[in-house]
């Protein structure tokens, strides 16, 4: 695994210096004022942290970990407000929203294919979702160091943050009799991409306010999320180059 870090102290060090944080294992059953305290910073920092047995964390590290494992974030995450502030004033806005993808190769994909889109972010939850470790970002060509990614509490919650920002929210389900070459992509757009068995989770399908999907002749009823966001994505650019050369 890439970016440990292990160690009571390592760990409660890089939390206070402001390092992200993308997954903390700690030993079920630690006891002790020092590990006490590790979890009132996590607490105070609001760093989530799984319990787990302590064969999982020597099989992380041969060290020395002392019942805590860190993996830090290999990249920088951003606020949806940086992102949204980011967004140059002669370009439409598009966001891609992930629900519950949980491939690493699946996001970096996908990831690759929003940077080569124009896309002006990423939005993935912070449970339920693939790290961006360094995997992640070889699957990307290296676009997960170039477009900004934000981690959000709750996915549904963004979408109506979105919404009320002037936003389109379009689901790419097969669920849909509506083809995405009917709909008008041209305005601010989020596409949501839901995972890689179920889909997108009806909670959020709900909310959204397009629901699209891509035609299929041939005998398989799917495609693989990446490719069907490569797809989603370059609708929306060719609808917006043929609007701006009329």
């Amino acid at each position: 695994m890439d970016n440990l870090i292990f160690g009571i102290r390592p760990v409660a060090e890089a939390i206070e210096a402001g390092k992200q944080i993308e997954k903390l294992y700690i030993r079920k059953g630690a006891e002790g004022q020092l590990m006490q305290e590790l979890k009132d910073l996590c607490i105070r920092h609001r760093v989530r942290f799984q319990e787990v047995p302590v064969e999982k964390l020597n099989r992380l590290t041969r060290g020395n970990h002392q019942g805590v494992v860190a993996q830090t974030a290999a990249i920088e995450y951003v606020e949806l407000a940086d992102i949204l502030e980011r967004v140059p004033d002669d370009e439409t806005p598009l966001i891609v929203l992930f629900d519950g993808v949980t491939d690493v190769r699946n996001f970096g994909a996908i990831a690759r294919s929003a940077e080569c889109a124009g896309a002006h972010g990423l939005i993935a939850p912070l449970k339920n979702s693939a790290p961006v470790n360094a995997e992640a970002i070889r699957a990307s060509a290296g676009a997960l160091t170039t477009i900004p990614v934000c981690r959000v509490g709750s996915i549904r919650n963004t979408i109506k943050t979105l919404q009320a920002e002037g936003f389109q929210v379009v689901a790419a389900t097969e669920k849909s009799r509506k083809l995405l070459y009917d709909a008008d992509l041209r305005r601010p757009t989020a596409l949501v991409m839901g995972a890689e068995e179920t889909g997108i989770s009806k909670e959020v399908l709900k909310l959204c306010d397009e629901r699209l999907a891509i035609p299929l002749i041939g005998r398989i009823e799917s495609l693989n999320v990446s490719a069907a966001a490569a797809v989603m994505l370059f609708e929306v650019v060719r609808q917006r180059i043929g609007a701006a050369t009329e």
